[in-house]
């Protein structure tokens, strides 16, 4: 299966269980890996025949700029579930949420989800 990278896309969201996270908000990156047979479409250099990095992008910022959730996992999950919904040629989707900056005292990089999801069948 071959696989498109959106890599470390940037939005602002109100995401958090912390009063501070909905009422303030934060930054958060996302890291989408799509799956999909794109051999037609490089063969034909078609980007009718494969899936919009453009439109896969409005469709993440839409969701962590959108509704707020508690947890970075129900993020996660609606942008897979939304992904695989909307563009066919999809197969399977990988999904990271990043939280560089959590209300956590400590010294670390980020926190972070990362989920697998699929198309099945029936």
């Amino acid at each position: 299966m071959d696989k498109i990278y959106l890599n470390e896309m940037e939005f602002y969201g109100y995401h958090g269980v912390l009063p501070e996270e909905t009422r303030l908000g934060q930054r958060f990156r996302v890291n989408v890996i799509a799956e999909t047979d794109f051999r037609e479409a490089a063969l034909a250099d078609d980007l009718e025949q494969t899936v919009s990095y453009a439109e896969v992008y409005s469709l993440c910022k839409e969701i962590v700029e959108g509704q707020t959730y508690k947890l970075i996992e129900a993020v996660a999950e609606k942008i897979s579930a939304s992904i695989l919904e909307k563009f066919s040629k999809i197969e399977r989707v990988t999904v990271k949420v990043i939280k560089p900056d959590p209300p956590i005292p400590g010294h670390y990089h980020s926190v972070a989800v990362e989920i697998v999801r699929e198309k099945h069948e029936g």
